[in-house]
């Protein structure tokens, strides 16, 4: 079968490998589609730790075409999703209830064979059935809903709190719309991508701003701002260190911050303790997906999330090496990666 293989920083090539042998408690999935995520970016120039080589692709759902022994909830002609996460279940972290915090975790596309191939394995507890009637691509949107899951659920989000989300990717389209399901009322999303900015209003956010414009802390949090004072709860989803810096400000006296963007490993940010600490702004920061891919699988099912419209193109796995190497194109949300494609 071919597949995408990071070989090394900045090495990448698809190749023709051995189509894998489900063991016991797995499923062999035919992929359908796979997402392409800024950490698989991340991953080719190094920023973030991975057992090259090793198929590359941890947003992705399909077929099961096999079971190993022993699976009881799966057979072939299911369409799944998969939770890309194992945790070992044993370690401290673990016992505490925090998995993805697992000292011995080990994610299906960065540290074993991932779905940027035309076939997976994938053990039997990380799968989650999806509709047979969902279109494919839906199906890949289900890993990164299930981050953002996990960053509201820590947000704490009240009926009528405002909210602001910086960056217009896929994580802050998703994280909107989230923010809506969970009871805000007005939630502003900032980017300087005018077709980002739009899209935002049309499935869910309440207004949009575009920091080229103006600074965004007086645009925003300013007394003649969109939120002025602030907003409840601050969501950084671009994962850039001025937008990581801005986030605090843009807090109200009391609100709360969430991390959710993914930073190159080794950049820092400079902060001032200063003001949160007399603002007493809650930071926190949102890793991973622990429980509730269950959850994204399902709103991905019933429709209650927009995901078609977040589709920028697809490709074929021809043409992966030169997505991951390059920059998302302008206005781009998300490539998936349908191996079916010529």
């Amino acid at each position: 079968m071919l597949a995408g293989r990071l070989e090394g920083n900045g090495s990448f090539f698809v190749r023709e490998v051995e189509t894998p042998v489900p063991g016991p408690g797995e499923l062999l999935v035919r992929i359908e589609a796979a997402g392409i995520c800024g950490t698989d970016r991340h991953l080719f120039r190094g920023e973030f730790p991975s057992r090259p080589p090793v198929t590359l692709g941890h947003e992705f759902s399909g077929i099961v075409e096999a079971t190993g022994a022993g699976v009881t909830r799966f057979r072939a002609g299911m369409r799944v999703t998969g939770d890309p996460n194992i945790a070992c279940g044993g370690c401290a972290q673990c016992r505490r209830g925090r998995v993805n915090l697992c000292e011995n975790l080990v994610a299906i596309g960065i540290h074993r064979d991932g779905g940027f191939a035309e076939h997976v394995t994938v053990p039997e507890n990380q799968a989650y059935e999806l509709p047979l009637s969902l279109p494919p691509e839906r199906g890949a949107f289900c890993e990164p809903l299930a981050c953002c899951l996990h960053a509201v659920d820590k947000a704490e989000i009240r009926a009528g709190a405002s909210v602001v989300v910086l960056g217009g990717g896929v994580i802050g389209m998703l994280t909107v719309q989230l923010a809506r399901l969970a009871g805000a009322g007005s939630v502003i999303l900032a980017t300087r991508q005018a077709v980002r900015r739009s899209l935002a209003e049309e499935i869910g956010a309440t207004g949009s701003f575009d920091p080229a414009a103006q600074d965004i802390v007086p645009g925003i949090a300013g007394p003649d701002g969109l939120l002025p004072g602030g907003a409840d709860i601050v969501f950084e989803c671009a994962g850039v260190a001025e937008t990581v810096r801005q986030a605090p400000k843009l807090a109200r006296s009391g609100g709360t911050v969430v991390l959710l963007g993914v930073l190159p490993q080794g950049e820092t940010v400079e902060i001032e303790p200063f003001d949160l600490l007399f603002r007493e702004v809650k930071l926190l920061t949102s890793f991973l997906n622990p429980f509730v891919h269950g959850r994204a699988a399902a709103l991905i099912a019933s429709g209650a999330i927009e995901v078609d419209r977040l589709v920028s193109r697809c490709i074929g796995l021809a043409d992966l090496p030169d997505a991951i190497a390059n920059p998302p194109r302008p206005g781009e949300i998300k490539v998936l990666v349908m191996p079916g494609l010529a």
